[in-house]
């Protein structure tokens, strides 16, 4: 578990909350890496797209399209905040599987704060928009009358536990992934001969890998999405 351990990046043991850190570091590139793809997909705008272009549109085009159809058409004006987290993710789960590279959302305190991010935002909005009636998205008004304090009970319970959900996934996926990798990196040094064994299995598990990078940021967007759908329609 080593290769998740957060070090100081200039020397030293100790490491507060002002300390420069590998996952410093890493979420530094990873804005930087998710800027350079957009900016330089964008700046050229030619009929027919470079594949710069065409990913940068193609990306741009699949987030607008997933806050459209999940959260509705009034959702597009938080377009810029989905399109930011998903940006972020993805380039934090690819970039931890380059060799040596430090994966920034394997760690529940980088994924936490994305969690509760989208978690204060959205009930923040929800109470701005709608007041009190925001409360109407604990009420089930279809069911009947003695079941509805349970359901509401139950209701609550499930709400507060988003961002637990919301950030364990992510960070519980991306941990997994690379320790089972690590584990397999071993047997290659410690099987000889037979070192193309485990070899063959790490490269179908980074092949695994960089499925799940992709397909964690899109399901950590797309709850995202759901939550804020919940926020401007809170009635059941």
């Amino acid at each position: 578990m080593d290769q998740f351990i957060v070090k100081p990046l200039f020397g030293g043991d100790m490491v507060s909350w002002y300390t420069p850190t590998n996952v410093t570091l890493w979420m530094a590139l990873t804005v930087l890496a998710a800027t350079a793809m957009m900016v330089y997909g964008s700046r050229g705008r030619a009929v027919v797209p470079t594949r710069a272009q065409s990913v940068a549109e193609l990306t741009y085009s699949f987030i607008y399209k997933m806050v459209e159809d999940v959260a509705g058409r009034d959702a597009v004006r938080f377009f810029p905040y989905i399109m930011t987290v998903f940006l972020f993710v993805l380039f934090a789960n690819l970039l931890g599987l380059i060799p040596f590279a430090f994966t920034t959302t394997s760690h529940i305190a980088v994924t936490a704060v994305l969690a509760l991010t989208v978690f204060i935002s959205v009930t923040a909005l929800g109470f701005i928009l709608h007041g009190t009636k925001f409360l109407k998205l604990f009420w089930v008004d279809s069911a009947p009358l003695p079941l509805r304090p349970v359901l509401a009970l139950i209701e609550v319970i499930s709400y507060f536990v988003r961002p637990v959900s919301h950030s364990i996934r992510l960070a519980g996926a991306m941990m997994a992934g690379h320790a089972v990798a690590k584990v397999f990196a071993g047997f290659a040094a410690a099987l000889g001969a037979a070192f193309f064994l485990p070899i063959l299995a790490v490269t179908a598990l980074y092949a695994l890998e960089l499925l799940v990078a992709v397909i964690q940021a899109y399901v950590f967007t797309i709850l995202t999405c759901v939550y804020l759908k919940d926020a401007l329609h809170p009635a059941h």
